[in-house]
C-alpha cells in the first residue's frame, strides 16, 4: 500500500497499537479492564507487603574501590577490530567508544556528579515491595502545580536534573511565578537507585501505579505528569489509569505510533514521519529487539565491561548518537549533551548495577501485551514534537491517539533527550503545555 493510501486507523487499533503492538519500543503498557469511553477510577492504594510506607531521606557515596575498578576494567578493554563502513549502520564506531573511554579514564570526575546529586533533596520509599528512588524539589511559590515526570531508556533521573531550577524556579530562569512546579522525579524500578525488581510483573502500568501511590503519600491531591521515550509510555499508562487527582499529561514521544499502527501519510508531516518510522524499524532498533527478548544474554556484557555498557547505551537512534559521538571526538556539542553529562548517566548506570535490570523493562512490556481493549486517555494531553525525536509526530497523528490533545508544539531543536539536551526549551514546553490547567 502507498503511503497516500494508508487507511485511518480506528480507536481500538491505536489503542492496541500503542499498548500492545509490540510498541516497537518495547514500551507497551499492560492491559487493564475495559470501561468503554468512561475515565477508570482511581487505582487502590499500592502497599508494600510490610506495611511500611516511611519516605526516607537518601545519599550515595561511591567507594574509592568502586571506581578505582571501574577505571582498571575500562583501561583493560579489549577492543574489537574497526568497523567496516564509515558511518554508525554497524553499529557505535571505535573511535567513539575509545575516545569515550580515555576521557572516562583520564578527565571524568564522579565526585563533581556526587555533589551535585547529594546537594538535591533525594528520598526512598517502598511501594508494592520495591524501594522507589525519588528526587522532590518543592518550588518556593506557594501556587506551584506539582508535576512528576519519567526518565527514559537508556536515561535515568540524570537526562532530567538541569529542568529543576526553570521548573521549580521559574522567575530566575526566564519564566513567571504562575509556571512554577513542585517536582517529583522517581527512578523507574531496575533504574538508577530504585530497587530491582525479584519478581515478573513490573511493566508501565504497574510502574504508573506506583507514581499514583507515590504522588498520594507526597500529599499532594492534584498533579499532572510527563515523560518521554520509556517515561512516556509510564504516562500514557497513568492516563489511562486516571488515578484520582491527575489533571493532565504531556509527552513528547508518540507511543502508539512505535506500536505498528499504520497511521494516515497523506501530508508532507506524515509522509516524512512515515519514512522515519520505517527506517527506524530496518536499522536502529536492534537494542529493542534484544532487550524485549534476551535481556539477561546482553545483561553479561553491560555488567562486566563498562565499555560494552557505554556503547550498547550510544547505540540508541541517529540523530543523539551523532551528537554525543561529535562531543567525545572533539566536534561541536549539541546543548546539554557534554562528555560529562553523558558519563554521569552511564556511570550512574555502572555503579548501581542497572545496565541488565533497566534492560528488562523492554521484556516485561513485551509480556504485557494482549487483554481486552484499554480505556482511553480522557484528561487533557501536551504533545512536543522535538525535530531530531526517532520521527516527528505530525499533529494529525497525536489528535488521533489522544482525542483529548490539548496542546501540541514543534520546538525549533532537540532531539530524544529533549529535556537533557535542550532544558529551557523543554521547560517552555511543560509551562506551555499545563498552563491551561492551572
Amino acid at each position: 500500500m502507498s503511503p497516500s493510501a494508508s487507511p485511518r486507523p480506528s480507536r481500538r487499533t491505536v489503542l492496541y497499537g500503542g499498548l500492545y503492538g509490540g510498541l516497537a519500543a518495547g514500551l507497551a503498557v499492560p492491559a487493564v479492564s475495559a470501561l468503554g469511553d468512561q475515565a477508570v477510577a482511581a487505582p487502590a492504594a499500592v502497599s508494600s507487603p510490610s506495611g511500611s510506607t516511611a519516605i526516607r531521606p537518601f545519599r550515595f557515596t561511591a567507594s574509592r574501590d568502586q571506581l578505582n575498578e571501574l577505571r582498571r576494567r575500562v583501561a583493560a578493554t579489549r577492543w574489537p577490530s574497526e568497523e567496516l563502513v564509515a558511518d554508525r549502520s554497524q553499529g557505535v564506531q571505535l573511535a567513539t567508544s575509545q575516545a569515550l573511554a580515555k576521557y572516562w579514564n583520564t578527565r571524568y570526575d564522579w565526585r563533581k556528579f556526587e555533589a551535585k546529586l547529594n546537594g538535591l533533596p533525594q528520598y526512598t520509599t517502598e511501594i508494592d515491595g520495591v524501594d522507589i528512588h525519588f528526587i522532590h524539589v518543592r518550588s518556593r511559590h506557594a501556587d506551584a502545580m506539582p508535576l512528576i515526570m519519567t526518565h527514559g531508556w537508556p536515561g535515568s533521573i540524570v537526562e532530567l536534573l538541569e529542568t529543576i531550577g526553570p521548573l521549580t524556579d521559574p522567575t530566575a530562569h526566564g519564566g513567571r511565578a504562575a509556571d512554577a512546579f513542585h517536582l517529583v522525579l522517581p527512578s523507574v524500578p531496575g533504574f538508577g537507585f530504585s530497587g530491582q525488581p525479584t519478581e515478573t510483573g513490573w511493566d508501565t502500568g504497574r510502574t504508573a501505579k506506583a507514581w499514583a501511590e507515590l504522588m498520594r503519600r507526597l500529599g499532594y491531591p492534584k498533579y499532572v505528569a510527563q515523560g518521554g521515550d520509556v517515561g512516556a509510555a509510564v504516562t500514557d499508562s497513568l492516563g489511562r489509569l486516571a488515578p484520582a487527582g491527575l489533571l493532565g499529561i504531556h509527552l513528547n514521544l508518540l507511543v502508539p505510533a512505535l506500536g505498528g499502527v499504520q497511521f494516515p501519510a497523506t501530508t508532507p508531516d506524515e509522509v516524512a514521519a512515515t519514512q522515519a518510522l520505517g527506517e527506524f524499524a530496518r536499522s536502529g532498533n536492534g537494542y529493542i529487539v534484544e532487550q524485549s527478548n534476551r535481556p539477561q544474554t546482553i545483561g553479561y556484557a553491560l555488567l562486566d565491561s563498562p565499555v560494552a555498557l557505554a556503547s550498547w547505551m550510544l547505540d540508541h537512534d541517529t540523530d543523539s548518537y551523532y551528537k554525543i559521538s561529535r562531543a567525545f571526538r572533539g566536534g561541536l556539542v549539541a546543548g546539554n549533551l557534554t562528555r560529562d553529562h553523558v558519563l554521569d548517566n552511564v556511570t550512574l548506570y555502572w555503579l548501581t548495577g542497572t545496565g541488565v535490570s533497566s534492560a528488562r523493562a523492554y521484556w516485561e512490556s513485551a509480556m504485557a501485551r494482549g487483554g481486552q481493549t484499554p480505556p482511553p486517555v480522557t484528561v487533557p494531553v501536551g504533545f512536543s514534537a522535538f525535530p531530531g525525536e526517532i520521527f516527528q509526530s505530525p499533529r494529525s497523528w497525536a489528535e488521533l491517539a489522544y482525542p483529548t490533545l490539548a496542546y501540541y508544539n514543534k520546538p525549533a531543536r532537540g532531539g530524544h533527550f529533549a529535556a537533557w539536551e535542550e532544558p529551557q526549551l523543554f521547560t517552555e514546553e511543560v509551562r506551555a503545555a499545563f498552563r491551561s490547567l492551572r
